[in-house]
């Protein structure tokens, strides 16, 4: 296994880990206190490149000490949209925040729409929780804007500043309402790690004796990037490398190279929309990808000896018991899959499914689990966590964390992310600096008994959908010009056009949701409550609604959220057809 000979390579030069050992205990509350969470957050780390597999403090302090959420979604794949999916528990057609940038996104965007004042940390001070932040908060979160306004919601912080934020070696961190300090030729992860000790530590001894929520959100394994000037100064310039490790772990696993699964580098082009352009990588381009990606897994150790110091730290202050301590990422990552050079921003596996795991009170110990989740659930998840009464505009609904619970939802929970994008996809490295346009899509990833789909439709109007079960890679999109000329498949015993007009329907929902309709989409089509899965609603009396209902289709491209962009909404489209339609009491 590739974590054992990662484990055996790391405690060389770590031991710690041996202080720091605490078994999980069939869990009460410690001395009846509130709970604590420690949230740790990296940047682009991937599921299915591996990187898990070489982190072995997380393995073993998180992954057998806790619960693995495998099919664990961000619905929008790029850090600042995803973030403010995390923070706000909205989808990001309802933060109206969909990229890293002005005008669209960034830092600026997200106060402007109202979210310093509304989001998770606020709700939890209201709740009597200390709150505390270190790391990468938002793209455009600058030294020059910081102050205007400051980050509501914390009670301490120390957070990375643009244009420094992706420099290795060159990091500037913000306490507080003091001036930002440069931290010129240290190691980030290093910085950062004793900036979140000290934080743990004035959380441990707040005068207040408040339970606390600690975010420590590192920019590992994210590319290194140096800029001149921030996002904000229209003659900035960027360079965009490989990421940096610290010194001590530059050797390590010199001859890893990127998994060379089916959907790397293939001989045929795949995907659809700018994709189907992309060139076959020659030998130097697959070489320097995998000279970037052993730099990935080089940067995250030093997240990983973080991770180590933290458990040590809360054991040692008696608190580890009573803490929930929940590992995840903004986005996944792709290297070479579909000829794609490294980066996100696509609704590919790689992209989007990525790491969630929660170790903590009552939670079950290296167990893993196969419900869906996603980005939209975490802030109804830490609220609940800390019995918080949930919110009604949530989008998203509590991730089930004890193992009985885990089990009652398995029968219950919805089968399905949904996935949305606008803009570009930019690739990194050396090899592609260009910005692929209209990126711009809606799509589905769901699971149920004998289907396993990924459904999308780009705002070009193509259309994807690939059976994942004959097809992990998606390489053989059943939607494509070539598929549809030839006797197409069936999914699962039905026609490919009868799954697609219920995957649309869906579709419709998803993409128009906030609220109750995001959290349960077929209520809204079958009020009656008798759909609850694609399964139920492949029943033959529903043929004619599905045929019959308003399709998804974009009128044109844009990089933001634009509603007159957006073709037909379930609000204004779908609703009335619905309450028009013939017979719809007998179809739902």
């Amino acid at each position: 296994m590739l974590w054992k000979f990662a484990l055996a390579s790391l405690l060389l030069r770590h031991t710690s880990s041996s202080q720091a050992r605490a078994e999980q205990k069939p869990v009460t509350l410690q001395h009846n206190k509130p709970p604590n969470i420690v949230f740790i957050l990296t940047d682009d780390q991937d599921v299915h490149l591996s990187s898990l597999d070489y982190m072995p403090f997380v393995r073993k302090h998180i992954l057998e000490q806790g619960t693995y959420f495998n099919k664990h979604y961000c619905t929008t794949a790029v850090c600042c949209p995803s973030r403010a999916t995390l923070w706000s528990g909205k989808a990001s057609h309802n933060t109206n925040i969909t990229d890293v940038n002005p005008p669209y996104g960034g830092y600026p965007k997200w106060v402007v729409n109202g979210f310093n004042e509304n989001y998770l940390p606020v709700w939890l001070q209201e709740a009597g929780y200390n709150t505390y932040y270190t790391g990468k908060f938002f793209n455009v979160h600058t030294v020059e804007n910081y102050d205007s306004p400051f980050a509501a919601g914390w009670t301490g912080n120390e957070f990375l500043l643009d244009p420094y934020t992706y420099n290795y070696m060159n990091s500037t961190f913000q306490k507080d309402k003091q001036p930002p300090v440069s931290h010129e030729g240290e190691y980030v992860t290093d910085v950062m790690a004793e900036k979140a000790y000290g934080l743990l530590d004035d959380a441990v001894h707040a005068a207040n004796k408040r339970p606390f929520f600690l975010t420590v959100a590192p920019t590992a394994p994210h590319g290194n990037i140096q800029m001149n000037g921030s996002a904000l100064d229209p003659d900035h310039t960027l360079e965009h490398t490989a990421p940096i490790p610290a010194e001590r772990h530059r050797h390590l696993f010199k001859d890893v190279k990127v998994p060379r699964t089916a959907n790397f580098n293939p001989n045929h082009p795949s995907g659809a929309n700018w994709l189907l352009d992309l060139s076959l990588q020659n030998r130097a381009n697959i070489e320097y990808n995998d000279h970037f990606h052993r730099q990935r897994l080089r940067s995250l150790q030093a997240v990983d000896e973080l991770v180590d110091s933290l458990i040590y730290r809360l054991a040692a202050y008696d608190i580890l018991d009573n803490t929930y301590i929940v590992y995840s990422s903004d986005n996944g990552f792709h290297i070479g899959q579909h000829r794609l050079q490294p980066g996100k921003s696509c609704g590919y596996e790689e992209d989007i499914n990525i790491p969630l795991a929660i170790r903590g009170p009552g939670v079950a110990a290296n167990y893993t689990t196969d419900i869906v989740t996603t980005h939209t659930d975490l802030a109804p998840t830490f609220l609940q966590m800390l019995g918080i009464p949930l919110r009604d505009d949530l989008d998203g609904r509590p991730i089930p964390i004890t193992e009985p619970e885990i089990g009652e939802e398995q029968r219950t929970r919805r089968e399905h992310a949904g996935v949305e994008y606008w803009g570009f996809a930019g690739g990194e490295g050396i090899y592609d600096k260009s910005l692929h346009e209209n990126n711009t899509y809606k799509a589905i990833r769901l699971f149920g008994p004998g289907y396993n789909l990924y459904y999308s439709i780009w705002c070009t109007n193509e259309h994807e959908l690939y059976d994942m079960n004959a097809d992990p890679g998606q390489l053989h999109n059943l939607l494509s010009p070539s598929s549809l000329t030839s006797t197409p498949p069936s999914i699962n015993g039905h026609p490919i056009d009868k799954v697609v007009s219920r995957l649309d329907a869906l579709l419709l929902i998803l993409k128009s949701c906030a609220g109750a309709s995001c959290r349960e989409p077929w209520k809204e089509l079958h009020p009656n409550g008798n759909v609850w899965t694609l399964a139920d609603a492949l029943s033959v009396k529903y043929d004619r609604f599905y045929e019959e209902m308003v399709k998804v289709e974009y009128d044109f491209c844009d990089n933001g959220y634009l509603i007159e962009a957006e073709g037909a909404m379930w609000e204004t489209h779908g609703k009335m057809f619905w309450r028009e339609g013939l017979r719809w009491d007998v179809w739902t």
